[in-house]
């Protein structure tokens, strides 16, 4: 059973979408304190670890929100990180234009059991 300065907290945190400084403050308790529930307490961490879907839950429900009223940069973010197998990717594209030949110098380290080093000018 968990009790009442951990239940506190826990109440804090769901508050703060899991900010613990902020939910210390509220619950009466140091930042350290926290952490070593959290160590120490298997149930205590367990329930701050389920706050942490339902912070994600709350969070991702108001991005769908701002997505439906039509907000670009919204759309944008959710298309780059679930829209990758349709090709919304955002990758860099870089031209190299060389004006004249490279030299290529290799070194052989007979003491490196002949791995092969490079350097490129």
């Amino acid at each position: 059973m968990i009790d009442v300065k951990k239940q506190a907290m826990l109440q804090a945190l769901e508050s703060s979408l899991g900010v613990v400084t902020t939910a210390a403050r509220a619950a009466g308790i140091e930042r350290s304190t926290h952490y070593r529930w959290m160590r120490e307490d298997d149930e205590y961490a367990e329930q701050v670890h389920s706050l942490k879907n339902i912070t994600l839950d709350f969070v991702e429900s108001q991005l769908f929100k701002k997505i439906k009223d039509g907000d670009t940069t919204s759309m944008i973010f959710y298309l780059k990180t679930q829209g990758k197998k349709r090709g919304y990717v955002e990758r860099i594209e870089q031209d190299f234009i060389q004006t004249e030949p490279s030299k290529l110098i290799l070194y052989v380290d007979e003491t490196d059991n002949g791995t092969n080093t490079y350097d490129r000018d």
